[in-house]
Formats: C-alpha cells, structure tokens, sequence
C-alpha cells in the first residue's frame, strides 16, 4: 500500500468519507480560517497600496498578524484532514497542485517582505513619509499576495469541480 492509500485507508480517511457531516464540518472550517487569513493580508496589502495613509504600518502589521496567525490553527488540521480523505485524487489533480504552488509562492512573497522590505518601515511609514506611498518594493508584494491569494481560493473552490 502506498502512503498515500495507507492515509486515505487511515481511520480519520475513512470518517471523513462516511460521514455526512464530518468532511463538510471541516470545509466549513477550513472557509472560515481562509476567510479570517485572507481578510487580515488583504486589510495589510492594500494599505501597502497606499489606502489607509494614516494608519501606521506598523501598528497595522501588530494588529493583524495575530489573526493571521490564528488563522494557521483553523487551516492547516482542517485542509490536512481533508487531504487526507482523498489524498490520492488530489495529488494527481493540477488543481491541487496549483493550489499548492501559489502556497509557496505566498509565503516566499511573505518572507521576502519581511527580511527585505520590512526592515526599513522606519523610515518610510514615519508621519511625515506617510502621506507619499510606500516604496515600489512594498507595493509590489502587496500587489502580487493579492493576486496569489486570490488565486489560492480559485483553486480551493475549483477542487470540487475537477
């Protein structure tokens, strides 16, 4: 038996599978993490787009990272418990594999904005540098996680389709 036959024959693959309520009590979940994830990265990017000018960034970035943060404990036992009911089909669909990609590709967007961009907030969300917008570096992240976001949730509701 493969790994991923072994998952999907695992006691958590086969309620999830049976049951009526338990697979969609996870997506629900699941929507709600992504929900709560998507709306504080998207409240910090736009604001890095230049909405919200008198807001510090800095304190945004306090305000929200918890929540995105939290977020973590809803989506990732829910996605991996759903994985784990249909993990073979998954793993074959491009979809999936899509969806996954643009994961990464969040989070190499994060990363690179916080060790690069981020260091210098000091200087460029000061009150006075407020008012002009955020260096290019900074919109550019901004622009690209929305993008990469919104493809994140194509692709999530797209696996029920293919």
């Amino acid at each position: 038996m493969t790994p991923l036959g072994a998952l999907e024959a695992s006691a958590l693959g086969q309620a999830l599978r049976e049951s009526a309520w338990l697979y969609p009590a996870l997506e629900i979940a699941h929507l709600w993490g992504v929900a709560l994830l998507f709306g504080s990265i998207a409240v910090l990017d736009l604001r890095l787009l230049g909405l919200g000018k008198r807001i510090s960034l800095k304190a945004l970035v306090a305000h929200v990272m918890p929540w995105s943060a939290a977020s973590f404990v809803l989506i990732v036992p829910s996605g991996l418990a759903m994985f784990s009911a249909y993990a073979s089909e998954l793993i074959e669909s491009p979809v999936f594999v899509a969806k996954m990609c643009l994961l990464l590709a969040a989070g190499a967007n994060a990363a690179i904005f916080y060790t690069v961009t981020f260091p210098s907030v000091e200087v460029w969300d000061s009150e006075e540098m407020r008012r002009l917008a955020p260096p290019p570096s900074a919109r550019l992240s901004a622009a690209l996680s929305l993008a990469i976001w919104a493809g994140v949730i194509a692709c999530g509701r797209l696996l029920a389709y293919f």
